[in-house]
């Protein structure tokens, strides 16, 4: 048993010991953190429809004024205002008692035109007969030959009378111009209408198909034009390109439309071409000055790529995306945007075939870090799934 006196330094030493071992083991800092786990796919070219998103308004395929051309009192309407009418249809009656007073008027100066150029035919006739033997001068039978000249001239107008006082009398009764829904009248029962000016009544719009307007831009159209010169574009025809409408509310409209028009020349106002599209409309779903908005095909583009958008991310420099290379490392790529195709982004530059984009975990990883990549896998819904999710810890921690 040690003695008391040597009790006291030893366990001093002991202490010193502890204390050391301590300061060794803080010295060595805390373990290193793996790598991120993050979720990727691989990308490769391919070819996919050339869609442009726009918005246009519809209008009517055709549409026409009907209009009051002779002057009457308005007697009756003879339709339902906002419902289809045929070509052709009543529309309107206008009193027509003084337009058939004016026909009768026009047929007597007829008959009035048509005796006198009887006897003045029958008198240069006479004339012609007499004047051989010297009965009658020369001149008298020059007057009688002119006589019967300018009645058969006075019967032609009389005839153009009586053929103009009859279609007055037949604008008494105003008809569709062509076949569509009639809107609202215009002017009420018992309105003097066409005095001096075609007053219009309503009007007439056919509304299947229908036509919707929207304009592209010049360097837009431009780029197209580019691309396809660089074989990256192959443009469809004007009447092969397909338009697909969305109605106000996001859902999509059954029938497609088919691109019908493009101006030749540039609108000086907007810096914009005018185009045209034709939609069928056989349920009347769609009425003109609606505003839509549609997807047009305009062909297919060649050697892109899809990445989803969680993949996709923006700062100040633009749109850029993170790869994992070959070495482990994380490096961002800057990318050239296309339009979205469903739930994808359409990359027209800035990827190679092969590279690596992160899709789930882009916030856990920064370019020039390690990351563990591993294959991503959207849910049923089309989502990315809880544990590859963007953002998520791997494996749920």
């Amino acid at each position: 048993m040690l003695p008391s006196f040597l009790r006291i330094p030893l366990l001093c030493l002991g202490l010193l010991a502890l204390v050391a071992c301590g300061g060794k083991g803080r010295e060595q800092g805390p373990a290193q953190m793996p790598p991120p786990e993050v979720g990727v796919i691989s990308v490769q070219p391919q070819n996919t429809p050339l869609t442009r998103e726009q918005v246009g308004r519809l209008s009517p395929y055709r549409s026409a004024d009907v209009r009051a051309r002779v002057p009457g009192v308005l007697l009756k309407r003879d339709y339902d205002e906002g419902t289809d009418v045929n070509k052709g249809q009543l529309l309107f009656q206008i009193d027509p008692a003084p337009l058939k007073a004016a026909l009768d008027a026009s047929l007597a100066a007829l008959s009035q035109a048509q005796a006198t150029y009887a006897n003045n035919e029958v008198t240069a006739r006479r004339a012609r007969k007499l004047a051989p033997k010297g009965y009658i001068s020369q001149a008298g039978l020059d007057n009688a030959q002119a006589a019967e000249r300018t009645a058969a001239a006075a019967v032609q107008v009389a005839r153009a009378n009586v053929q103009t006082a009859r279609i007055n009398l037949g604008y008494a009764s105003v008809r569709s111009p062509i076949a569509g829904r009639a809107g609202q009248q215009q002017v009420t029962e018992g309105a003097l209408v066409g005095n001096g000016t075609d007053t219009l009544l309503t009007t007439v719009e056919q509304i299947d198909p229908l036509y919707v307007n929207f304009t592209m831009s010049v360097s837009a159209l431009e780029q197209l034009r580019r691309a396809q010169s660089h074989g990256n574009v192959t443009l469809a025809a004007p009447d092969k390109a397909s338009v697909q409408v969305s109605l106000p509310d996001g859902s999509a409209y059954a029938e497609p439309g088919v691109l019908d028009f493009s101006d030749t020349s540039v609108n000086p106002a907007t810096g914009s071409v005018n185009l045209r599209a034709r939609i069928p409309n056989p349920k009347h779903q769609l009425l003109p000055g609606m505003y839509v908005t549609l997807r047009v095909d305009l062909g297919q583009q060649h050697g892109v790529f899809l990445i989803p958008q969680p993949a996709l991310l923006r700062d100040t420099s633009g749109a850029y995306v993170m790869t994992v290379g070959k070495d482990g490392k994380v490096v961002r790529k800057d990318v050239t945007l296309g339009d979205m195709q469903g739930s994808d982004w359409v990359i027209t530059a800035g990827l190679a075939a092969g590279d690596q984009v992160v899709v789930s975990g882009v916030q856990q990883v920064k370019a020039g870090a390690p990351a563990k990549a591993t294959p991503w896998h959207p849910d049923r819904t089309g989502a990315p799934s809880a544990a590859t999710a963007p953002g998520a810890a791997p494996n749920g921690k």
